[in-house]
């Protein structure tokens, strides 16, 4: 509706030869504006399904077999380090259904 009223003032109060340009400059800008918006969406992929995991926190649920909950679900893991339950961990790789985890490194004080 708020389109089709500025085209109308455009049209009908802006000086003849001015208000068709100033449609055509308002849609060319609509234009340019709609392709970069698009462009800049598109320049990165949102990470989704399984590796959508690595780098996210984990707890040790089970230390036989490895089992580490993240993301409130629980997947299958292995490490080269030894894990107790309730540790926390944190996904470096995902291979197939199961996660390589390691601990997750502390900041010194």
């Amino acid at each position: 509706m708020l389109l089709l009223g500025g085209i109308l003032l455009a049209v009908f109060v802006v000086p003849w030869p001015w208000g068709i340009a100033t449609v055509i400059g308002g849609g060319l800008l609509d234009i340019g504006e709609s392709l970069v918006l698009l462009r800049w969406s598109k320049r990165r992929r949102s990470p989704v399904g399984a590796e959508a995991l690595v780098g996210q926190r984990a707890v040790v649920s089970s230390s036989s077999p490895l089992q580490v909950r993240v993301a409130g679900e629980l997947w299958e893991a292995r490490s080269d380090e030894r894990l107790r339950d309730g540790d926390e961990v944190v996904v470096r790789v995902v291979d197939g259904l199961t996660l390589e985890v390691s601990r997750q490194s502390r900041a010194p004080r």
